[in-house]
């Protein structure tokens, strides 16, 4: 029983740039609750560094473990309710850490946004995981819980005015102050490097259902090209994060037995405006390769003034069967990339611990088995709102 375990909560690659944030964000939140919690990572030295240097109280464990053993990784694991993870890229450094959760029956949440990983490991552990009751939860960052969440809000509402959900939703990027991590770009050199050595990976990468285990909907929007969006009154841009959001919004429409329809249909941009200005604005963002040269490596990020200067607000818009145009937002505080994920990361851990009665064992979406607990808690918490705006 999960109960006897020594922990509720292990954060593994606390002594990591995000990793330190979530245990930060931990011992400020929830450092005086009884909750029992510790950090893991290779070296005890670092970690009681981090520990020192974050303010992190003396009682709260550290503990020694190496990814790439299966003894060390299944100590871990079997001692603690739930792993929050941090060490990426997950193709490279997670298989064992869910292998182990899925087959001891502990809960796991991570930042992955790498599909072709997910794919796979959705294969192997699903099963196992079903077995246990481990709930494995990918994506719990900023992808793609604000996406995620932000069309499942969209459809409560539509359904609360309308009595049913809608087709088509539009997420539309408002604002974005603040920059991604070094462990995402690292994650995307990864996916590429995992394509040029199987590419039948390309598929996987390409299909918006490829998460959807075998379900195939409609031909979906690109969203690849700038585009004037009569209905917001603004250009929109292609957003890089689309191609992980979209394919775990589809996964969560499966998860939760297509509560969105067989032929929903989503995409994502970003919003850069009106006129001339806007279309200049559009245009280069489709043609800024900037991301892909990033130099940015993983442990390295911005200034804590940055951070907490950082903030986002994305839309989702969607038009009801009777004409009326229905529209939502999520907004939070802090940049995306490390302040506002690291909240959500270790909200989402929460989440699964404060609630052992959400979903059965299997591989998750955030949407498909927190749902309303996590939308309330973010918003009680970690300085996101949901917001129905028409």
């Amino acid at each position: 029983m999960k109960q006897d375990r020594k922990f509720d909560v292990i954060v593994f690659g606390a002594s990591g740039y995000t990793g330190r944030l979530v245990a930060e964000y931990i011992e400020q939140r929830y450092g005086t609750s009884p909750l029992r919690w510790a950090m893991a990572g290779r070296s005890l030295e670092k970690l009681a560094t981090v520990r020192a240097e974050m303010g992190i109280s003396p009682t709260v464990e550290l503990v020694a473990v190496n990814a790439d053993s299966s003894e060390s990784v299944a100590a871990m694991v079997a001692s603690t309710s739930v792993v929050i993870t941090t060490v990426g890229p997950y193709q490279l450094y997670g298989d064992e850490l869910v292998k182990q959760c899925a087959l001891n029956g502990t809960d796991y949440v991570d930042l992955c946004g790498e599909p072709s990983w997910m794919y796979q490991k959705i294969n192997e552990h699903t099963d196992a995981a079903k077995a246990s009751g481990a709930r494995i939860v990918f994506s719990c960052g900023f992808d793609s819980i604000p996406f995620d969440l932000g069309v499942y809000h969209l459809q409560q509402h539509a359904k609360a005015v309308t009595g049913s959900p809608v087709a088509t939703i539009k997420g539309r990027v408002r604002a974005m102050n603040g920059s991604f991590s070094g462990g995402t770009v690292a994650s995307l050199r990864a996916t590429m490097a995992s394509v040029a050595k199987d590419p039948s990976l390309v598929s996987v990468l390409t299909n918006p259902f490829s998460l959807a285990e075998g379900f195939q909907g409609p031909e979906q929007p690109r969203g690849d090209k700038p585009q004037y969006d009569e209905e917001l009154k603004s250009w929109a841009a292609p957003f890089i994060m689309a191609t992980i959001n979209t394919k775990n919004v589809h996964r969560s429409n499966f998860l939760l037995g297509h509560a969105y329809g067989k032929d929903f249909s989503y995409d994502e941009m970003l919003l850069t405006g009106d006129g001339d200005q806007g279309k200049a604005a559009a245009e280069y963002v489709a043609n800024d390769n900037s991301f892909a040269e990033n130099t940015l490596q993983p442990g390295e990020g911005p200034s804590k003034e940055e951070r907490e200067a950082g903030s986002y607000d994305v839309l989702f818009a969607a038009t009801a069967t009777n004409g009326q145009l229905l529209l939502t937002s999520v907004k939070g505080d802090k940049d995306p990339g490390y302040g506002s994920t690291s909240k959500m990361l270790a909200e989402s851990a929460m989440c699964l611990l404060h609630n052992p009665d959400l979903g059965e064992g299997g591989v998750y979406t955030p949407a498909a088995v927190m749902a309303d607990a996590l939308i309330e808690r973010l918003q009680k918490n970690a300085g996101l709102t949901f917001a129905i705006e028409a």
